[in-house]
Order: C-alpha cells, then sequence, then structure tokens
C-alpha cells in the first residue's frame, strides 16, 4: 500500500494529521530500548538520516528488568558491541555502581563482566548521546503500520497519522508489543515500568504474511533499603581491580565501586507461602498464556520445578546512587500482590520490608525468526529489520547486540554494499543470531558460553581482536580507536614471541623461584613460555627471573598469558574452525524449493524450505536434518 493509499483508506482529511515537514527518512528504528539505541546510532554514525520512536520518551535505554550490564556470556557481547563501534559499554564505564569480573575461578574462556548499573543514569547517559548524536532525530511516537509497496518498506505511520517515508525499518519493541501486565488474577494492557503497550502494530505485520509468537517474562518486587536489616544479609562487594566493559578505557581508572550487593536466601517458611497460593498463581490458573524463559523463571515455578532444594539464592541490588529502592533479583514473581508480600517479609532482614513496586508478569508479541535471514532483515518484506526481544531473545545484551547488526545492515544495504554476516567462529553475536535464523526458538533465548563450540576463542579479552576489523572496515572504528587497537596488538604478539625466545638458565634464582611457588625444579635451560605455561606461574610472578621483560600495559600481559598458557588448546579448536569454514563457503541458493529434491525425507524438505539455508554449514545445524540429508546435498549441489 502507498502512503497516499494510506491516507485515502483511513479517512485522513487533516492534512497535518498526515504529513509532516521534512518527514523522509533513510531508516526509521520503532523502540528505543536497548536494541533501538543501538540500531539507531550505528544507522546515524554510518550516514543514514535516522528517525528513531519511542513511545516515552522518559523510557529511553530503560532497565525494567534488572539493574546491570553483562554477566557470564552477556559481557562477552557487550565486548563484541564495543569491538564493532556500539555504545553499550562505553555508557556502562560511566555509571557503573559495582563492577565485577564473573567466573574467575574457572578458565578464561567463561570470564564474563558484569556491572550493577545506575538504572537512570545509564537513560539519562543513553538519552544525551542519541541526542547529539548528527543524522538522528528522536521522537515520542507510537508507530502502528509499516507502508509496503512492491514488498518493500516505504514508511511508517504513528498513533496520530502522521506518515514518515522511508527506506528501512527496524522493529525494536522490546516487551512493548501488545503487552499485557499480570499480577495473580488482574491483569491489563500495559508496557514494563508503567508505559503504555503498543498495541496495533502487530496486526499490521501479521497481515503481510510474517509468523508472530507470544511470549512472557518478568520482573521482582523492588524494595525501600531502609526497611531491610543488612545486618542480617551478606555483604557483597565488587572487585578491586575494576576492569573496563569498553576497549576505549583499557587501562584507564574510570571508578571505584560505590555501592555493595546483599546475598540472602529463601527458606522453609517462603517455600511454604508460595506452594499455599500456588491455585492463585496465573501461572497454573492458565491466566498467563505466553511461554517465559527456562534460564530466568518466576519464583514460584523454581519451587515447583525445584521441590528438592531448601533454598535459592536471591540478591538485593541497588538500582541508583540517589534512591534507596533495591531490586530483590531472583524472586521474579507474577503472584498476587498480598502474597508477593507474604513471602519476602519470610526472608531475613526483610521481616519489615515496605515494597516499592509490586512484582508482575509481561506477556508481548514477538517475531518467529525463522522468518528473518542472517542479516535480521525479514525474507518476506524487503528493507524491514527485527532486533531485540522482538526477535525472541531476552536481555539487555542480547537485544543492544542485534540492535547494532539491524543498523550495521540496514545502512550497508541502502548503501549497496555487502552485508556484516558474523558466523559461530567469530563472535557470540554470531552465535546469537545464527542460533535464531536456523534453529528458531519457542522460549526467550539467552547466550550462554555453552551455546558456542569455540568458547575458548571467543574470549570476552579478545573480541577486540576478533572483531574491530570489521567495525574499522564498516566505519564505525575511528582513527584514534583504531591506532590504539593496533599498538595494544603489536605489542601482544612481540612479548608473546619474545618470551618463547628468551630462555633462562637453571641458576640459583631460578631455582629459588620454582622452590616458592612449589613448581618442579629444571637442570637445564627453559624458556620463559614453557615457564609460564606451568599453572602455578603467572607472567606477572616471572619478573622476578626474567629481566628482559619490557615495561607493558596490563591487558597486553594478561592477553600475552592466556595465549601461551592455552595455545595447544587455541590450535586444536583453530583447526575446528577451519574445518567449519569449509561447509560455511559451499553456498546453497536462496530460493531452491527442497520440495523437488529426491532423496530428502519430508521433515528436512520441510525445515529447509522454513529457513532456506545459505550454506551446508547452516542446513547442517538445523534441527530435522540428518547428515543423510547433507549428502544428498553435497551430490546435488556438485561439492562432492
Amino acid at each position: 500500500m502507498t502512503n497516499s493509499n494510506y491516507m485515502e483508506n483511513n479517512n485522513y482529511t487533516n492534512t497535518y494529521d498526515v504529513a509532516i515537514t521534512n518527514n523522509s527518512y533513510d531508516v526509521a528504528v520503532i523502540g528505543a530500548g536497548h536494541a533501538g539505541v543501538e540500531a539507531a546510532l550505528s544507522c546515524a554514525r554510518l550516514g543514514m538520516k535516522t528517525i528513531l520512536f519511542t513511545i516515552n520518551m522518559d523510557a529511553v535505554a530503560n532497565m525494567p528488568c534488572n539493574p546491570s550490564i553483562g554477566g557470564t556470556a552477556k559481557g562477552h557481547l557487550v565486548r563484541e558491541i564495543d569491538a564493532l563501534g556500539g555504545e553499550m559499554a562505553k555508557s556502562a564505564d560511566k555509571i557503573f555502581l559495582q563492577s565485577r569480573m564473573l567466573n574467575l575461578g574457572k578458565g578464561p574462556a567463561v570470564h564474563s563482566l558484569r556491572i550493577q548499573a545506575d538504572r537512570r543514569e545509564y537513560q539519562k547517559v543513553m538519552k544525551h548521546v542519541l541526542e547529539k548524536q548528527e543524522n538522528l532525530s528522536l521522537k515520542q511516537a507510537e508507530i502502528v503500520d509499516i507502508l509496503t509497496e512492491d514488498g518493500a518498506v516505504t514508511g511508517v505511520v504513528t498513533h496520530l497519522g502522521a506518515v514518515f517515508n522511508v527506506k528501512a525499518a527496524i522493529i525494536c519493541t522490546g516487551t512493548y508489543l501488545n503487552g499485557r501486565i499480570i499480577v495473580g488474577d488482574h491483569s491489563f494492557c500495559g508496557g514494563p515500568d508503567g508505559m503504555f503497550a503498543a498495541t496495533k502494530l502487530t496486526k499490521s505485520i501479521e497481515d503481510k504474511g510474517v509468523s508472530m509468537m507470544r511470549f512472557k517474562t518478568g520482573t521482582p518486587s523492588r524494595i525501600n533499603r531502609r526497611s531491610v536489616d543488612l545486618t542480617r544479609l551478606e555483604r557483597q562487594d565488587g572487585d578491586e581491580k575494576i576492569v573496563p566493559m569498553s576497549f576505549e578505557n583499557e587501562d584507564k581508572f574510570i571508578g571505584e565501586n560505590l555501592e555493595p550487593c546483599w546475598l540472602v536466601y529463601t527458606n522453609a517458611k517462603t517455600h511454604q507461602v508460595i506452594k499455599d497460593n500456588l491455585h492463585r498463581s496465573p501461572l497454573y490458573s492458565g491466566n498467563i498464556h505466553g511461554i517465559g524463559p527456562r534460564y530466568c523463571p518466576s519464583i514460584e515455578d523454581k519451587i515447583v520445578r525445584f521441590a528438592d532444594k531448601e533454598r535459592h539464592q536471591l540478591f538485593l541490588e541497588p538500582t541508583g546512587r540517589d534512591t534507596e529502592e533495591m531490586y530483590l533479583q531472583g524472586m521474579s514473581s507474577s503472584l498476587p500482590e498480598d502474597v508477593q508480600i507474604e513471602m519476602i517479609h519470610t526472608l531475613p532482614g526483610f521481616e519489615n520490608a515496605e515494597i516499592m513496586r509490586i512484582g508482575y508478569a509481561i506477556e508481548y508479541d514477538c517475531v518467529d525468526p525463522l522468518e528473518l535471514r542472517a542479516t535480521l532483515e525479514f525474507k518476506k518484506i524487503k528493507n524491514l529489520y527485527g532486533a531485540g526481544q522482538f526477535n525472541g531473545t531476552s536481555g539487555y545484551e542480547e537485544a543492544a547486540a542485534q540492535g547494532l547488526i539491524a543498523g550495521i545492515n540496514a545502512s550497508l544495504k541502502l548503501k549497496g554494499e555487502e552485508p556484516l554476516i558474523l558466523d559461530r567462529s567469530t563472535s557470540y553475536i554470531g552465535t546469537l543470531i545464527d542460533d535464531l535464523v536456523t534453529k528458531g526458538t519457542r522460549e526467550p533465548y539467552r547466550i550462554m558460553t555453552s551455546r558456542s563450540e569455540y568458547r575458548l576463542l571467543l574470549r570476552q579479552d579478545n573480541a577486540d581482536e576478533r572483531l574491530m576489523p570489521y567495525g574499522r572496515k564498516i566505519g564505525l572504528i575511528n582513527d584514534e580507536r583504531w591506532a590504539h587497537f593496533n599498538e595494544k596488538w603489536d605489542m601482544i604478539r612481540a612479548e608473546t614471541e619474545r618470551v618463547e625466545r628468551t630462555y633462562l638458565s637453571p641458576n640459583g634464582e631460578l631455582k629459588e623461584f620454582l622452590a616458592e611457588h612449589n613448581s618442579s625444579a629444571v637442570t637445564t635451560g627453559i624458556s620463559v613460555a614453557d615457564l609460564l605455561r606451568r599453572p602455578e606461574i603467572t607472567y606477572d610472578s616471572l619478573a622476578a627471573v626474567d629481566k628482559e621483560r619490557p615495561e607493558l600495559p596490563l591487558s597486553v600481559r594478561e592477553e600475552v598469558e592466556i595465549t601461551v598458557k592455552y595455545d595447544g588448546y587455541i590450535k586444536r579448536q583453530t583447526e575446528q574452525v577451519e574445518q567449519f569454514k569449509k561447509l560455511e563457503q559451499k553456498r546453497l541458493p536462496e530460493d531452491f524449493d527442497y520440495t523437488s529434491l529426491a532423496g530428502l525425507r519430508l521433515e528436512a524438505r520441510q525445515k529447509l524450505n522454513a529457513v532456506k539455508p545459505s550454506n551446508i554449514g547452516q542446513a547442517g545445524r538445523i534441527s530435522g536434518v540428518s547428515p543423510a540429508d547433507i549428502a544428498i546435498l553435497l551430490v546435488h549441489f556438485k561439492y562432492i
């Protein structure tokens, strides 16, 4: 439908309601959550005239679920967003209340940075970044329709009837799309944190033949700090050494931990209150129809699914420096208000807790991600992209990563350039998107380190090495950052080569050093690298015997240590990646009809036609496609 036809069919008579002066843009981004922010910034920075729509200007970059950024695997995503030229990490470094590197007791592949955020400061910082960005307009309006002509996007329409002509659009609606808030028996139309829901856009999307889904998520109650006896909780402080999230701030002082978190556990009384009221839970009464996240269940769901557990861990977390409002992580619930109050009062130290905001569940519409290409463009609608929870994921970090990729690809397509498609061997972003568009999802998708076959290569510490060249090529990494990146990795390579070729003689000093570190003695010369490969010896400790070592930044020293210590494992995984890439390079035609291919099983034909894989590697990852089916594809397309 053209823009003029839309006006005629909807009986718009006041031209002010349908036309805005200078209302033509390259890209419209619908929704200003974490996906929308990154999508809009990347488009604008790549020279696209961009407009970003939000239902409420006070909800830009909101954190309605939890006041943190990063965490296991999610911290990897934030580093990757930063390496590509995104904004999330830089803003996080400005507003953190507490910083911790998780999983330090395990190998470097699963080390993940997490910060406790001042949620209002984060919104303030991000909104100001948007307001200052050249080529970007920020507008408060609900988008109710997406206009198309000849199967391609031509415009978007606001709830007030204003029509904006655009060449591409990116849907980043989060949990607002037909949002429904549920607490006990009560439910009403709404978005997170008391905002309005977006009630009309789903129909516009479905009318274009797109398959949609209904998911659910939730949030716990918020509690007034002064009403909790913190002396009865276990204090949890941040790391003494603050590691910046952004590579731009590497080896710089960005601040200190400002606030502790507090640890508390549920108990038998808590569980009994929940059990006694399960019949009032909308999860079990049938009032909730959307599918919730498996890895972040409501507390009532935990009590049922893990009935043998005597207690569950909860964290009381600050939401900002200038507020007493605290977030009780781990106690998400949609139970009635009186039940939520009663169960919270069973926690030690919470007997007189004052509930400021009651917990709730929220149902929302999202797209079946099998409707999307690896670029995040819709298969059925040209120049329309999806990102974030709209694509069936959970979490701010997953959303921001998709928003960045959707924005990049929308811009590259309008420029007539090749898209950016990150495969599984390059990044967690590539793994996330490949999982979505190849396997689909039937529950809110959450990134985890276990989802990656190549996690030793895809560490959070080397995200810049893996992805910054892409960001530079696209145009999102400036000269200063690029120069710093090259200087850093030149130092890493030079020092790695030096420790491999530098040998130490078995003199008294070395013998004493090895004894102090409970390391076996040597009788012949040994390289610094071989010493570093011993688990009990660190790069920094070797300063006592390695007199030739140069003065290097901490980030360089840590990277050299990981590179040397895990050299054998890294080489093995690199070989696996080479095998993976061979299959990825075997391309498949985009418009091939797999029902015509004799020998394929019926399920394989159906799945292959639904996904339309771009290569043999992707075809092999589709659920329901067997090795025998892949062999038929290899023969048919003359790859063997």
